[in-house]
């Protein structure tokens, strides 16, 4: 599915998307450097990211665009967004205010530890 973007051109000219037009976002908090929560961004929902200071994220179960804490209050103010080397991946990082995960963990990663 083709989605229509905002996405400055230079920007989007870096980016390795998968095959739906999405790139993996790992969220991590600007003070604690804790990893958050990973998203998934398409150009507009990076678009929307960076012109509004709000994580922005494609849901690929809804199939719709979601922003962090709309209806939890638990939102994500960006402070800096990172591409990495290969463009395949954004950093994004947040000045989280109540848990990040949807469970009501702090992160999504406090629950299983495998090793």
């Amino acid at each position: 599915m083709v989605r229509v973007s905002s996405l400055d051109p230079t920007i989007a000219a870096r980016l390795k998307r998968d095959a739906d037009g999405l790139v993996p976002a790992v969220i991590q908090d600007v003070g604690s450097r804790d990893v958050l929560m990973v998203g998934w961004m398409d150009d507009e929902a990076l678009h929307r990211t960076l012109s509004t200071g709000r994580g922005t994220f494609w849901s690929r179960s809804r199939q719709a665009y979601w922003v962090k804490g709309e209806t939890s209050g638990h939102t994500q103010a960006v402070r800096e967004v990172r591409l990495d080397c290969d463009g395949d991946t954004l950093l994004v990082l947040v000045d989280q205010t109540g848990p990040a995960c949807h469970t009501g963990d702090l992160t999504c990663f406090d629950a299983d530890r495998l090793l």
